[in-house]
């Protein structure tokens, strides 16, 4: 069971979980997965490069019965070359298997299958052909990407879409490089763009392009254009303070809420005494008048004063 300490830090909200999944793309995983399922399509869910969780946690809610989900990342262990172990320790030094596990568990009941390793694991481990959704998010060495984009070619099933994260980064040439390489060589089709992953298919893109067009247009929230790039038509969208797609709270938030349902109210503090009546305190006021006029007074007055009194009782 968790500490008070754990359960503190633990997300309450997706928002809760570090990492870098604008609105936007959350948006596009959600629009291209239901539009599988709607379709009928069967297939595995793959994720190489988890960081925290956030992306997984959000397509795993995707995951239909029969499906597998396998996500892939070094986490603390040891990288493959030289080069990729200064990129974890400058950029995911903070990430292990632990806090991903425990992040994903917050929304789900069941993890996804981890591969910890370097993601030349993931094709000895999944099918060739099965999966119908590839998130590369890795890696950012152009090397590793290249390997990375051959091997989500080979696993797709027909009509499968991969995510190419960091496409465009500044800091990240060798994904843009292995991407656009890809797109003029190697058979990938782009679907379409947002401001941080490449959206793509080995298949002709043209009737997922055109729903996902009709889509957008409807949608006062996303700035649309469609560009034509050596042969092929690219769709660009950006988001206009869209809003993100629902998402469940984590059992976490559910405790906290379940938890204060059952806190007691705190105690009523104890009404104040009433005022004494007027007529009273009057009353006091002047016998108080009377004892400071009578120690003031002359002595042959006060004590005709005292005489009266006497006589009436």
């Amino acid at each position: 069971m968790a500490t008070i300490q754990e359960e503190t830090r633990l997300p309450h909200r997706l928002d809760d979980v570090p990492g870098w999944f604008p609105v936007l793309d959350q948006t596009l995983f959600d629009w291209f997965l239901t539009r599988q399922e709607a379709a009928g399509m069967h297939g595995d869910l793959l994720e190489v490069g988890v960081y925290m969780g956030k992306s997984a946690i959000f397509t795993g809610r995707h995951r239909q019965p029969g499906e597998k989900y396998t996500v892939c990342d070094l986490f603390e262990g040891d990288a493959p070359d030289d080069a990729n172990r200064a990129e974890s320790v400058k950029s995911y030094s903070a990430l292990t298997r632990r806090v991903f596990e425990e992040n994903y568990r917050s929304f789900h009941d069941e993890l996804p299958r981890v591969l910890q390793g370097p993601s030349s694991l993931v094709p000895g481990e999944v099918e060739s052909g099965s999966c119908r959704f590839v998130h590369i998010d890795a890696s950012h060495l152009y090397e590793h990407v290249r390997a990375d984009i051959g091997a989500a070619r080979d696993l797709l099933l027909p009509g499968g879409i991969v995510v190419l994260d960091d496409f465009r980064s500044e800091h990240t040439p060798g994904v843009s490089i292995a991407t656009w390489e890809a797109v003029l060589n190697r058979g990938l089709r782009p679907v379409c763009l947002s401001t941080q992953k490449l959206y793509g298919t080995w298949d002709d893109p043209e009737q997922v392009q055109e729903e996902l067009l009709a889509m957008a247009q409807e949608r006062t929230d996303c700035h649309l254009s469609v560009q034509q790039a050596a042969g092929h038509r690219i769709i660009r969208l950006k988001s206009k303070k869209m809003p993100a797609p629902a998402f469940p709270l984590s059992r976490h938030a559910e405790r906290a809420a379940e938890s204060a349902s059952r806190t007691p109210e705190p105690a009523a503090a104890p009404t104040p005494a009433p005022a004494a009546p007027p007529a009273r305190a009057a009353s006091r006021r002047g016998s108080r008048v009377r004892r400071v006029a009578i120690d003031v007074l002359p002595p042959v007055v006060t004590r005709a004063i005292r005489n009266a009194r006497a006589a009436r009782s």
